[in-house]
């Protein structure tokens, strides 16, 4: 996943190859502003890391096989107390 500042890296040169140089002051600040937009939406979309993610999907799969068994076990002694 390409973070913030590879984003703002690309935008900076493509947007740097049309300004002319009488305009950097416009587009310095406009890169700053750009900056601080997508920094607060990003702040706000609550993103994880791939690393995170992972680690909570693997902690779900072991309390799903869990359950599964509970649940098969449960089924079982309800078998038993029915027989």
């Amino acid at each position: 996943m390409k973070g913030p500042q590879d984003f703002f890296a690309q935008l900076q040169g493509q947007f740097g190859q049309f300004v002319p140089d009488m305009a950097r002051a416009a587009k310095d600040d406009f890169e700053a502003q750009a900056r601080a937009t997508v920094m607060t939406v990003l702040s706000k979309l609550e993103l994880v890391t791939r690393e995170e993610f992972d680690a909570q999907q693997a902690v779900l799969m072991k309390t799903r096989e869990k359950v599964e068994a509970l649940e098969k076990r449960v089924a079982d002694l309800e078998k038993r107390i029915q027989s």
